[in-house]
């Protein structure tokens, strides 16, 4: 008897859908830990506490009109679980080379899209590679979820923990969903009226404000569709599918980024949007290339996701915002200035709301115009770049230290370059991914990022030590 499948939301699909042979819908992660995992007990932690999801079961089966979730009948844990091992005394550069083979090889769609392999024989330690599909979470939730495998201490006996609840629709059958779905949108629109009316009686210019509201959000949407392509540079240039990844080795100091965001009066995500920045100037002059005099765009990911909420369910809940990157501008301060004017003006808008509508709409409607959606949009950014706060004290994973963690978010359309922020246990990591169509060392450009930041914190330091005390 075939087993009932539950339907995937729409923002979700729209993921799944974007899976194309130039990039891969996965987000990937390395994680390097100081000594050797024992991998009995490894595995028993993925299953008390990774498989408690049950996305991790089911496979994603696509149909005309939608797709959903359907138990696989022949899910075997070791389908997903692979141990290899590095030759000899294996470098950071071998371990690299790995995870850019794995990262250029599509997830088997025929299974749960998702793959660990343990790399044995790594820097004394070991490390995971750990690939999932972005159409079962977004980046935020799947730290969640692999941070939820790890300890505070060497010797905690974690709680077993209840299998997250899947997403029921019923009555069952397709008129029975369009008929709960009615039922539901009839029921949130009962209760907005309400709210509505009360806002009104509490507040008679609530619905002036509204208004105003409302007018963002068009002049939001009419500055997304009407905003310019990027510039033609060698960060735009044809895919092949094949990834390039890195990460700088040692991470920076969070304690000197913090300073150097006080002593500028800004954000430490301004100072590492500037240091970016600053990188990829440098990227752009050690190759010789001439730098794009209206800069550069990134899309990044705004979680729309509360924290706070315990993780009970997984899937996409974030929109993107495009960040124009001064990259023409010489001077680091002034750079940064820039970064942080962009930042503030993001924050006021609701770009990030918009683009996750859109995702929705485009899931529920056909495949080309899905396409064609993500073709625009992709166009106006030469990058993803991703930031996202880990645990502020080490982490343990079967009692063995977390040592340095990397996450990547996949690129979409003709994106080809995935730059990644990770702060953990007082550092700063950073990683890239690059298509081998472009034009760039990833391996250099994170030695940039370094160089951008000592600049950028001895500008800083230096002015403020030039300011005369009150």
């Amino acid at each position: 008897m075939k087993s009932r499948g539950t339907r995937m939301r729409a923002v979700d699909r729209s993921w799944l859908r974007m899976e194309s042979a130039e990039n891969p819908m996965m987000i990937s992660s390395v994680l390097v830990f100081e000594e050797p995992i024992d991998i009995a007990q490894l595995k028993q932690i993925l299953n008390d506490r990774f498989l408690r999801f049950r996305q991790f079961t089911q496979r994603a089966i696509q149909h005309n009109d939608s797709a959903e979730w359907r138990d696989d009948p022949l899910f075997d844990l070791d389908n997903h679980f692979h141990v290899l091992s590095l030759p000899g005394n294996a470098t950071q550069t071998d371990l690299q080379n790995m995870v850019s083979d794995l990262n250029s090889t599509p997830l088997h769609s025929g299974r749960p899209l998702w793959q660990i392999h343990y790399i044995d024989n790594y820097d004394g330690g070991c490390a995971l590679v750990i690939r999932i599909h972005h159409c079962i979470a977004d980046g935020i939730s799947l730290v969640r979820v692999l941070l939820s495998l790890t300890d505070r201490s060497p010797d905690a006996k974690a709680p077993k923990l209840q299998k997250a609840p899947a997403i029921k629709f019923t009555p069952r059958g397709l008129l029975g969903r369009y008929i709960n779905r009615a039922v539901k949108y009839g029921q949130a629109s009962v209760y907005q009226l309400r709210l509505f009316g009360d806002a009104v009686i509490k507040q008679p210019s609530y619905p002036l404000k509204l208004t105003n509201t409302a007018s963002k959000i068009a002049m939001e949407c009419a500055r997304l569709g009407f905003a310019r392509s990027e510039p033609n540079t060698g960060l735009k240039k044809a895919l092949t599918g094949r990834k390039k990844v890195a990460w700088a080795e040692p991470p920076l100091s969070l304690a000197e980024v913090k300073l150097c965001a006080r002593a500028l009066g800004g954000t430490t995500n301004d100072v590492l949007m500037a240091v970016a920045t600053g990188a990829l100037r440098r990227h752009f002059n050690a190759t010789k290339e001439r730098i794009p005099q209206r800069g550069l765009r990134v899309a990044v990911p705004f979680n729309l996701r509360s924290l706070r909420q315990p993780l009970e369910s997984l899937g996409n809940e974030f929109g993107l915002v495009l960040v124009t990157l001064p990259v023409e501008v010489e001077s680091p301060l002034a750079r940064f200035r820039q970064v942080q004017k962009h930042m503030n003006r993001l924050k006021e808008s609701y770009q990030a709301q918009i683009t996750y509508s859109l995702l929705d709409i485009f899931g529920r409607g056909p495949d080309v115009l899905e396409r064609r959606a993500i073709a625009l949009i992709s166009s106006k950014a030469s990058a993803v770049l991703t930031n996202v706060p880990g645990p502020k004290k080490p982490v343990y994973l079967a009692g063995v230290k977390l040592k340095q963690p990397m996450f990547w978010v996949p690129q979409t359309g003709d994106i080809g370059i995935g730059m990644s922020i990770f702060s953990y246990a007082g550092t700063v990591q950073f990683g890239l991914t690059v298509d081998r169509g472009i034009n760039a060392d990833p391996v250099a450009i994170m030695s940039y990022f370094r160089e951008s930041f000592e600049e950028l914190r001895d500008h800083a330091l230096q002015r403020s030590e030039d300011e005369p005390a009150e």
